[in-house]
């Protein structure tokens, strides 16, 4: 096991306690198939440890791209279609969303980009598609509350429209 595999078996090994003692749910993101057998069970055991937590999820991208949640959420369903259990017609945005690895989860309303990257990088590309994208010229040690406080209050100043235009907003807004 690598250096930076031991580290997350043994974060994941000490700390899982304490999310629990605190409500957190942990979901780790990512083909961990590549991951030791022995990670693998230890990621397991955390996330059942910690599965009927409510107070906050815990996503940790492991392995993690955007890309490859999408094209596992197709697989998963085209192998569904392939046994018979759905047929073609099932193979819904809804179906596809329950095979994702942050299923069962809401959208991303704000992403928050440190580092004067403006990108995404791969990153939950499913989930953010309606997100407001805020980019900041901060390294990721220097976000703090008043950062956070900027990002969050220009996020409010934004028409959220998810596809529509403004007029199509105002309208759905103006009582008949």
């Amino acid at each position: 096991m690598t250096l930076l595999m031991q580290l997350f078996f043994t974060v994941l090994s000490r700390e899982i306690k304490l999310l629990d003692q605190n409500g957190v749910r942990l979901n780790i993101i990512g083909d961990t198939s590549r991951f030791s057998d022995r990670l693998q069970q230890q990621i397991q055991i955390a996330e059942q440890k910690t599965a009927n937590n409510d107070k906050l999820i815990l996503n940790v991208a492991a392995n993690y791209g955007g890309r490859w949640d999408i094209l596992q959420a197709a697989q998963k369903l085209a192998q569904k279609v392939e046994a018979g259990e759905i047929n073609s017609s099932q193979f819904t945005e809804q179906a596809l969303c329950e095979q994702l690895s942050m299923q069962n989860q809401p959208e991303v309303d704000l992403m928050i980009r440190t580092g004067g990257d403006c990108r995404i990088s791969n990153f939950i590309l499913w989930q953010a598609a309606y997100a407001e994208l805020v980019f900041l010229d901060l390294l990721w040690p220097e976000f703090d509350k008043a950062a956070f406080l900027s990002a969050v209050e220009v996020f409010s100043s934004r028409q959220r429209r998810f596809g529509l235009t403004g007029s199509q907003i105002e309208q759905l807004r103006t009582p008949v």
